[in-house]
């Protein structure tokens, strides 16, 4: 099953992933990070809705934080949706980069979602101008540059959104589990015989799970298209 997965891995996203850990720390991958803080935040307020309850504000901060504030609902799964939420999405655009050839529609439609969400929920200046801007920025993308550049873009953010969100859970709720993060919530308002580390270790098993399958679905989805190219050139 190991060696299955190796072959099945795209060195592109293996290439991906070495720039992304070489410039983890620097201005260039910075954007992505408040993204993926962005689907944090939108995901808590997404579980609200889908459970009864309705979003009363988002903010995100320079920072790499910020708060959603919800009514109603289920507050278990508003409180997972964080973490878990954001790593679907990056696995979701990741699978979806690799595997069709919508990346242009796809690259407008996420930044449609964000502007949409930014004029109705965002209540402050920086989260409010960064969704504006980083939505506006993948509308003109999607409709001006060429599919593949929209692809590998994709492919840039979905991998960075599963692996952030994995680091993320680790330094919260692992590392400083002192911190006032979803699962110290969780464990405080829900769940106070499950210690917050549990829930931490939990999260970050799945997110590992997670982001391992999407690799290896993203990867059968460029042996697909190398068969077919071979097919094209006979």
């Amino acid at each position: 099953m190991i060696i299955k997965f190796f072959k099945r891995l795209d060195i592109r996203l293996i290439g991906i992933f070495i720039v992304i850990a070489l410039l983890w720390n620097t201005q260039v991958v910075y954007p992505l990070k408040i993204f993926v803080v962005f689907m944090h935040e939108v995901s808590h307020g997404l579980a609200a809705i889908a459970t009864g309850g309705s979003i009363k504000e988002i903010q995100i901060v320079a920072q790499e934080g910020g708060h959603a504030i919800t009514a109603g609902g289920s507050r278990f799964w508003i409180l997972t949706a964080g973490y878990l939420g954001s790593l679907m999405w990056g696995g979701l655009i990741l699978i979806l980069a690799a595997r069709t050839q919508l990346s242009k529609l796809i690259s407008a439609v996420i930044g449609m979602g964000m502007i949409l969400i930014s004029l109705f929920y965002l209540r402050n200046t920086f989260g409010f101008l960064f969704g504006i801007g980083f939505g506006g920025a993948l509308i003109v993308v999607g409709r001006l540059l060429p599919e593949s550049i929209n692809e590998w873009l994709l492919r840039v953010i979905g991998f960075t959104s599963c692996l952030y969100a994995i680091l993320d859970i680790k330094s919260d709720v692992i590392d400083r589990a002192h911190l006032r993060s979803d699962a110290r919530m969780l464990h405080e308002e829900i769940t106070p015989y499950i210690p917050t580390v549990v829930w931490g270790v939990l999260w970050m098993v799945i997110a590992i799970a997670v982001t391992l399958w999407v690799l290896y679905i993203a990867g059968k989805g460029r042996g697909k298209q190398e068969v077919l190219d071979n097919g094209d050139e006979q």
